[in-house]
């Protein structure tokens, strides 16, 4: 078979299953896009692809600055009014990735030569990458290199390199260069709308220094004025009579050791890196800073690095790991997602967490909704420091959402569909600026952090404004109808295959959750709504508007129509439609999928998620089922919401194959597009089909409550999560489920709607058997693959590929 990009592909897996590190025991030239996602590391401040030290071959180079873009004109076919007139890219900045080899004047390159082995390893545990290489050069030297590549999860401008270079049997001459590389060519790109725009020698060169074994390089942006610098130091053991040269330009810094090594001698070179940037300092100041961060760097040294990533990520897990037992590649997916999530906000520090991380160039390195609504619930109760800052960025884009309200005629603040630094860069409406959820979801955010922290600071500081502020939209954006229900009309869901309707359900129960908390909260902190202009009338209003919000009901149906009338439109012909024409939106035009029963991704299902108090059993049951034989799932972000619900209404084998898309979607590579990123939402949703599926978790209004409950392929499940100041540990198999407190303050907890307290001795309770309901279907061919094979055959199970 063939992927997309027409390379011949092969059925053995690219990685091995291994429960906390992703192996791949092969180069493979076909999958090596999606390899270097996979093996990304990052802090959230800064990210590194994981291409070849030597830099070619390569699927994508990629280095990136957290928030550190390029501006482009943003044209539209027709202008009007309120559309964006420029958008953002990130942009591939600096690479100090590269080191090249050498081997008496032949340089390594894995396309020539024999490649004996190849092996690289991420290990989740240690935070590391390394990769072993065993080479025989055309002119027959064999060689044996050692690289292991970490970015600093303690000291955020950096980044490292361990190099090790070995003759396996006969003395030979070795040249490494190490270098410092700008402006790097880039493939081009493709019509894909999920990819990103290719900006060609975005950086203009401000200085360049060499002096020993550091280089400097700093640059800056041609549109956006953004300045940045990279510069790398080295420690280098190896024989006596070694020569080192630096050499600089305005893109390229390069260091070069020539030595000749004997068997049993070793080539070792340290390469420390850093890099930063700024949209107002000076030239000197970000050389300073580099040069100091560089300094810090060479102090702790490379074993010192080593050990206080350990350190750091030894208290992650401490209180966030998941345990799986009787699926080994989902143990594997769910710290794998943990360790990116963590990754891609460790140390934003009030800057945005893009869509893919740091991890590609994919959106453009746009964040979305993703982020409050299903990145931040696995921050918030494991690393919540991480979930502070990316909300706090929010709060700082607040003046740039309130302007862009004031241009749509609204009052409040409308946030932008996708940005990088809160400006929006939508350039279509429908699926754009019209989602206003998105403001609703970021106010569902901040509550979700305030309950499960009890942050006063940040509840007064920031995160009163924000709820304020979007509760100022809705009241703006809705309005009281002749009969006085609250309507809010001409927004789109989640379902972007469903746009520019009148009241979505899932819009308007958090619009509502939104008034209500922004009530709530100013109430408490009265002092701070005087600076913000909020009285006892204008709080009134936003319970007004909540209590009367409409909220649609069929009652031929007996389900929650998505949107009003939309069960009253045509279903999509799914047995008409082929294989290969999904995702629908680059096979058929959006006015036939708006006018359809056809749904991108979970948008109802989503409101039984996250509002599930708005529903009783039996309205998510079959509310649940409608919804399946109409979601296609052409987003990534459905598997996880349609997992999580499954399991709550009893479907666990369905959920158990939701749980596997949403986890193996990118060790899998199951869109084919891994290759421009990580989704890091949808590796997100392994926590949360294991956490708040399968562990039945939800959280709110001080109440940690539990309803377990197990697929027939897992045995048991355990899980670690922080709430309120207490580390809780949970382990739950096909009987009972174990509570245990591992530190912190006695804490009340709700197992299957029972109350109890847990201190000092773990508790363990019973599971409730889940009731027994008909198993819903889906539309033809866009069943999840399956988990487990029927006892009683070898086949998977009926109407699944």
């Amino acid at each position: 078979m063939t992927d997309p990009e027409g390379q011949t592909s092969v059925d053995r897996p690219v990685f091995t299953v291994e429960p906390w590190c992703v192996r791949e025991p092969e180069l493979r030239l076909d999958r090596l896009a999606q390899s270097e996602s996979v093996f990304a590391l990052s802090n959230g401040h800064l990210g590194l692809r994981g291409n070849l030290d030597e830099g070619e071959p390569h699927g994508l180079p990629g280095t990136y600055l957290n928030s550190f873009y390029e501006q482009r004109p943003l044209p539209q076919a027709e202008t009007a009014y309120g559309y964006p007139e420029s958008g953002q890219t990130v942009i591939n900045v600096t690479n100090g990735k590269v080191i090249r080899l050498l081997v008496d004047d032949e340089p390594l390159d894995v396309r020539y030569g024999r490649v004996h082995h190849h092996e690289r390893v991420l290990d989740m545990q240690a935070g590391t990458l390394t990769r072993h290489v065993e080479w025989t050069s055309p002119a027959d030297q064999r060689i044996r290199v050692t690289s292991t590549r970490l970015v600093s999860l303690t000291q955020r401008a950096v980044a490292a390199i361990c190099y090790d270079v070995e003759p396996v049997h006969q003395s030979m001459r070795v040249v490494a260069q190490s270098e410092l590389v700008a402006n790097e060519a880039l493939p081009d790109g493709d019509k894909d709308p999920r990819a990103s725009a290719i900006l060609d020698h975005p950086l203009i060169s401000e200085e360049h220094v060499a002096n020993g074994t550091k280089v400097l390089l700093l640059h800056r942006t041609r549109q956006s004025g953004l300045r940045m610098a990279a510069g790398m130091s080295h420690h280098i053991e190896g024989p006596e009579s070694m020569a080192i040269e630096t050499e600089s330009s305005p893109d390229v810094g390069r260091l070069t050791v020539a030595t000749r090594l004997e068997p049993g001698q070793r080539l070792r070179i340290i390469k420390y890196l850093a890099y930063g940037w700024s949209s107002q300092r000076s030239r000197p100041a970000l050389h300073d800073q580099v040069v100091g961060a560089l300094a810090g760097a060479r102090q702790t040294g490379w074993e010192g690095l080593l050990a206080e990533q350990r350190h750091f990520l030894d208290d992650f897990w401490c209180g966030a790991d998941v345990e799986v037992d009787g699926d080994a590649e989902i143990q594997q997916a769910v710290r794998f997602g943990l360790f990116h999530t963590l990754q891609a906000g460790a140390r934003a520090e009030r800057r945005m967490i893009p869509a893919k991380g740091l991890t590609g160039p994919g959106y453009d390195g746009h964040t979305f909704w993703d982020t409050e609504t299903f990145v931040m619930p696995v921050l918030t109760y494991t690393a919540p420091d991480a979930a502070a800052d990316a909300l706090a960025w929010r709060h700082m884009t607040l003046p740039l959402a309130c302007e862009r309200a004031a241009q749509l005629g609204l009052t409040g603040a409308a946030f932008p569909w996708r940005t990088i630094r809160g400006h929006e860069c939508s350039g279509y409406w429908p699926a754009g600026t019209a989602a206003f959820h998105i403001n609703a979801d970021i106010a569902d955010a901040v509550v979700r952090y305030v309950d499960a922290t009890q942050d006063e600071r940040f509840e007064r500081e920031i995160g009163l404004e924000i709820l304020v502020q979007t509760a100022r939209l809705w009241r703006s954006l809705g309005h009281h109808d002749v009969g006085g229900v609250f309507r809010i009309d001409g927004v789109t869901g989640p379902d972007e295959y469903s746009a520019v309707v009148d009241n979505n359900v899932y819009t308007n129960l958090m619009a509502r959750r939104n008034l209500l908390e922004a009530a709530e909260t100013a109430m408490r902190h009265p002092d701070m709504c005087d600076r913000l202009g909020v009285d006892a009338e204008e709080a009134a209003s936003w319970r007004d508007a909540a209590s009367a919000m409409v909220i649609p009901y069929d009652e031929r149906l007996g389900v929650h129509p998505q949107s009003e009338n939309f069960t009253n439109h045509a279903r999509w012909d799914f047995a008409a439609t082929k294989p290969d024409h999904y995702p629908l939106l680059l096979n058929y035009p959006y006015f036939d999928l708006y006018r359809k029963q056809v749904v991108k991704q979970a948008d109802l299902v989503l409101a039984l998620h996250l509002c599930g108090e708005e529903f009783t059993d039996e309205q998510k049951a079959r509310n649940f089922e409608y919804y399946e034989s109409l979601t296609v799932r052409d987003s990534s972000l459905s598997a996880q919401t349609q997992a999580v619900v499954a399991a709550e209404v009893g479907h666990l084998e369905l959920a158990h194959d939701y749980l596997g898309e949403t986890s193996l979607m990118d060790l899998h590579d199951l869109n084919r597009n891994t290759r421009d990123g990580l989704h890091v939402a949808s590796m997100a949703g392994a926590w949360s089909g294991l956490v708040a599926g399968f562990g039945g978790m939800r959280a709110s209004g001080g109440r940690l409550r539990f309803a377990p409950r197990l697929p027939g392929g897992i045995s048991r499940l355990a899980f670690r999560m922080r709430y309120r100041g207490s580390r809780v540990r949970v382990e739950v198999t096909g009987e009972s489920a174990a509570y245990e407190l591992l530190d912190g303050p006695a804490i009340t907890l709700w197992h299957h709607g029972e109350e109890f307290e847990l201190a000092d001795e773990p508790v363990e309770l019973p599971i409730e058997q889940v009731p027994t309901r008909p198993a819903p279907t889906q539309p033809t061919g866009r069943e999840p693959a399956p988990r487990r094979i029927d006892p009683h055959s070898r086949e998977p199970r009926p109407g699944i590929t």
